[in-house]
C-alpha cells in the first residue's frame, strides 16, 4: 500500500512554499506541523467583506473584490478544518446571504457582478443567477453542522429539502452540494431516506476508473473522510485504488496540478495550493500518512 513518507510531505511543504497563497502555507503547518489556528483565521479575515460575504480571490477563479457565495462556500470549508465559527462571522454570513437569497430561499454560485470583474470564463459568461443546489445546499449543511442558527438557513433548509425531493439526475458538483447538506441537516431520517433514493444517480456522475483522464469527479472528491455519509457509495477496492490513484497523480515538484484548463497563471498556482493540502488532508484521514510524520492534526 502506498503511503505519503516523511520526505514526500517535505516536498509537498517545499511546493507550498514556493506556490501556495499564504493562507494555503498556515494551513498545511496547522494540519501536518502542529501550526496555530490562529494565523489562518487572520489570513481569512483579508478576505472577508463589510457585508459579511468573502471575496478578494479566496475563491481563486473569482478575483474580484465584491462578495461571491462561492467564496463564502471556501470560506466556510477552511473554518470548518478549524472547529468552532466565531458568532460574529457566523452572523456574517448569514446576514450576506440573506441580502443575496433569492425568493425561493436559494442563492446561486455567483451574482452578476463576476461578469464585470476577472473570473473564470464558466464563472463570467453565466446567465443563471436563480438559487441553485450547488452552492445554497453546501452552505446551509455546514452551518447545521456548526450549528450556526439564523433565519436565512432555516428558509434554505426548506428550499434544498424542496429541491432535492424533486433530484432526478444530479451532476458531480450538485453531488457533492447534496451530499453536504445530507450529511448535516438534523432530520437524520429524512436525510437518509433521500440519500438512499439519490445513491444510484450520485454514483453515476462519479469516475471510479483512477486511470481516467481529464477532468473528472472521483470518489475522494465527494468522500474525503471514511466517515463521510457517502463513502458508503464506493467499495473498500474502489476507495483504495482512488487513493493509490490520487498519490499517482501527484507530481515530482511536491504538488497536485489542476484537471480544469487553466485561464490565468496566478489562479492555477493558487488552486494548486489548495488542492495540495486538501489531497494531503485526504490521504491522512485514509491512514495513508507513514507513522514516521509527526504532529498530525485531527480538526
Amino acid at each position: 500500500m502506498s503511503m505519503v513518507t516523511p520526505e514526500a510531505l517535505r516536498s509537498a511543504e517545499h511546493f507550498i512554499s514556493r506556490n501556495a497563497r499564504l493562507i494555503d502555507r498556515h494551513r498545511f503547518a496547522y494540519l501536518f506541523r502542529s501550526g496555530s489556528a490562529a494565523p489562518i483565521r487572520s489570513a481569512l479575515e483579508s478576505y472577508r467583506n463589510v457585508d459579511g460575504g468573502y471575496g478578494n480571490g479566496l475563491e481563486p477563479d473569482l478575483r474580484g473584490h465584491g462578495s461571491q457565495p462561492a467564496a463564502v462556500v471556501v470560506a466556510l470549508r477552511y473554518l470548518d478544518e478549524l472547529g468552532a465559527v466565531p458568532r460574529d462571522i457566523a452572523d456574517g454570513i448569514g446576514r450576506y446571504l440573506t441580502s443575496i437569497a433569492r425568493d425561493s430561499g436559494g442563492v446561486p454560485p455567483v451574482l452578476p457582478t463576476a461578469r464585470h470583474t476577472e473570473a473564470a470564463p464558466a464563472y463570467r459568461e453565466t446567465h443563471d443567477f436563480a438559487g441553485a443546489l450547488d452552492p445554497t445546499a453546501t452552505l446551509v449543511g455546514l452551518m447545521h453542522r456548526h450549528r450556526i442558527c439564523h433565519a436565512w438557513r432555516d428558509r434554505a433548509t426548506a428550499f434544498c429539502w424542496t429541491r432535492i425531493a424533486a433530484l432526478r439526475w444530479t451532476d458531480p458538483d450538485e453531488a457533492i452540494a447534496v451530499c453536504t447538506f445530507l450529511e448535516n441537516v438534523p432530520d437524520r431520517r429524512r436525510a437518509e431516506t433521500e440519500f438512499q433514493r439519490l445513491a444510484p444517480a450520485i454514483r453515476a456522475v462519479i469516475e471510479t476508473d483512477p486511470a481516467a483522464a481529464g477532468h473528472v469527479h472521483r470518489p475522494l472528491d465527494l468522500a474525503g473522510r471514511p466517515d463521510h455519509i457517502a463513502r458508503r457509495l464506493f467499495t473498500d477496492e474502489e476507495i483504495s485504488a482512488a487513493l493509490d490513484g490520487l498519490l499517482n497523480r501527484w507530481r515530482s515538484d511536491g504538488g497536485w496540478d489542476i484537471t480544469w484548463d487553466s485561464w490565468a497563471v496566478s489562479a492555477r498556482n493558487e488552486w494548486r495550493g489548495l488542492l495540495t493540502v486538501r489531497h494531503l488532508k485526504t490521504l491522512r484521514d485514509y491512514g495513508r500518512l507513514s507513522a514516521a510524520v509527526p504532529a498530525v492534526r485531527t480538526g
